[in-house]
């Protein structure tokens, strides 16, 4: 019988965040990211020992500064593909994890379905083989990835500020007095 592998502690964790992607054949590297209806994909080519992750807000758009297409999906999983190739990957070996989509407020539009529901679309319509992860459900997701092995890990994020750091919610302001103004 032989002894489970034993992975060396992360030497180096990288942070994707939204709009981002990383590539790496460095076995010591750990991607995170932090998802609520966003997706990431988490891709890699075993043989070549690369793969990368990346994080997209929403399914498709118009891009409309130098930097506004990296927030939409196609761009997103093309970029994180194409790194990939040119870092020694093969097309026909990569394997993919999706991650994210979760369901975040009832009373909105479902743009985590939305984006799970394309992210499937593009691996099914590229022929890239789409081997785990976990998509929608509720709530928010804390993901690790190791690229080299392919072996991920995911956490659920009870607090909607983490999820959405962006969104800032003024502290309420007590009542000093009447103010009156000229």
């Amino acid at each position: 019988m032989t002894a489970p592998a034993v992975l060396a502690p992360p030497s180096r964790r990288v942070h994707v965040g939204q709009g981002e992607h990383q590539v790496t054949d460095d076995p010591s590297v750990l991607l995170t990211t932090i998802l609520g209806s966003c997706v990431s994909m988490c891709l890699r080519d075993p043989v070549a020992g690369v793969g990368g992750m990346n994080h997209f807000l929403l399914p498709e758009g118009q891009g409309g500064g130098t930097d506004a297409g990296r927030r939409y999906g196609a761009y997103a999983m093309e970029v994180l593909i194409n790194d990939c190739l040119k870092a020694g990957g093969r097309r026909d070996r990569l394997e993919a994890k999706l991650f994210g989509g979760g369901r975040m407020f009832d009373a909105l539009r479902d743009v985590g379905q939305a984006n799970a529901d394309f992210a499937e679309r593009f691996l099914r319509d590229e022929g890239i083989a789409h081997v785990g992860g976990s998509l929608r459900g509720a709530g928010g997701r804390r993901v690790q990835y190791w690229p080299v092995s392919g072996r991920a890990m995911q956490r659920p994020v009870a607090d909607a500020m983490a999820v959405a750091p962006e969104v800032i919610r003024p502290a309420p302001v007590a009542d000093a007095g009447a103010l009156e103004l000229f």
